[in-house]
């Protein structure tokens, strides 16, 4: 068996052999003549460049460039305007009754309020040692203007007995206990002024003391910084506040932000003041405008934040939901396609295939400028250009099609 296999392994090889490389010798043997094989091999040759020379059959697309704004498409998420924490300041128990989270709040609202204790008696302190302090006052000027009264008595007689002593009527005893005087009285002046002094500075320390005693009794109503809602119940009736002890959340919602990140390439076609829209996760379309844009880059994405304020009257937008923005910017030259006609090079970039000049296929990169229902805009391509919408998988950069034209509306 293995022997037959072999034989007719043998006779399959020199069959072809003769075949392909001794074809002119076996026609000759099988009786046709050179003017028989000369025929046809010129049909043969003839077929082969009629083969060659048909051209593949495209659909193609004569697109002509249409402006359109060209928006800025971003997906961030939604951010309550403000949201603070509202803490204790001082320390003592809670006497209010809590109020629930999801409470509306209007700003100055009560949210927490706090046992007084003593804390009255104190203040009433204060003001006592501050009214204590006040009379002290005319005693402290009274002194001042006895000290100087003593100076112009003391100057009065030591210019007497200055002109005594120069006519020689008085002693020079005299003269120096005069002198002596007067330095004394000048000393007093000094004393009493430093006694006023210490006065006004009691005053003033006593003052300090009642502006203490009265923050610390504001201290104990704590009220909402803003209007909005709680995030949080208030503390509960009973709890001991200290210092950092947490009363309640208020977040801020009308209006809202949209938070997003717009990439180094595309953050110079955003403008503050900008208009832009953008759907939730829950089908709600909103508009607002830009109202910040960040001037730092964010160092592992290379972002900049940008964010957007929306009114939201009525609270149908809540605080992290996650949102697809459209931010507005200059308008650009495009074209509408199928997206069915995109493909991509051998370099894995993405375009489409086009018709140039005697039907020869070219490739052009373009990029995506927005996707609608209607088909892609495209930028990236001359202002007319002629686009292959079906057959674009079947040919390469080079070869010669024959084109049949359709509408853009087909």
């Amino acid at each position: 068996m293995r022997l037959i296999s072999f034989i007719n392994a043998l006779l399959v090889i020199v069959a072809l052999y003769l075949l392909v490389f001794e074809r002119d010798a076996l026609f000759a043997f099988a009786g046709r003549g050179d003017a028989e094989t000369e025929t046809l091999s010129e049909t043969d040759s003839e077929e082969v460049n009629t083969l060659a020379s048909k051209a593949i059959g495209v659909v193609a697309l004569r697109s002509t460039a249409r402006e359109i704004d060209s928006a800025v498409l971003l997906r961030g998420q939604t951010k309550a305007n403000r949201q603070v924490e509202v803490l204790s300041e001082t320390t003592s128990t809670v006497v209010s009754e809590p109020k629930r989270k999801g409470a509306f709040v209007e700003a100055g609202d009560l949210l927490c309020e706090l046992d007084p204790g003593t804390r009255h008696a104190s203040l009433t302190e204060a003001k006592a040692a501050q009214l204590e302090a006040q009379s002290r006052v005319p005693e402290a000027e009274a002194r001042l203007e006895e000290a100087h009264a003593l100076v112009a008595e003391a100057e009065i007689n030591l210019k007497a007995a200055r002109k005594l002593s120069e006519t020689g009527f008085g002693s020079e005893t005299r003269r120096i206990s005069s002198e002596a005087a007067m330095s004394t009285a000048q000393a007093g002046i000094k004393s009493a002024e430093a006694g006023l002094e210490a006065t006004q500075a009691g005053i003033e320390a006593a003052s300090a003391e009642v502006a203490a005693a009265e923050r610390e009794l504001e201290r104990l109503t704590i009220e909402a910084p803003f209007r909005g809602l709680l995030e949080s119940d208030t503390a509960e009736l009973g709890s001991l506040m200290q210092p950092g002890s947490l009363c309640a959340t208020v977040i801020q919602l009308d209006p809202i932000k949209l938070v997003g990140f717009v990439p180094e390439t595309e953050v110079n076609r955003v403008i503050v003041g900008s208009l832009a829209s953008a759907q939730l996760v829950t089908g709600l379309q909103v508009e607002g405008r830009v109202t910040f844009l960040s001037r730092s880059a964010d160092e592992t994405t290379r972002t900049f934040e940008v964010e957007i304020t929306v009114p939201n009257p009525e609270l149908l937008i809540r605080d992290g939901q996650t949102a697809n923005i459209q931010i507005a910017a200059e308008g650009v030259k495009a074209h509408l396609l199928p997206q069915s006609a995109l493909t991509l090079n051998n370099d894995g970039q993405l375009g489409v295939r086009t018709v140039g000049a005697e039907n020869v296929v070219d490739f052009k990169p373009v990029r995506i400028l927005r996707d609608t229902s209607e088909g892609v805009w495209i930028g990236g391509l001359p202002e007319t250009t002629d686009i292959i919408v079906v057959g674009q998988e079947f040919v390469t950069r080079g070869v010669t099609v024959a084109p049949t034209y359709r509408e853009a509306s087909q």
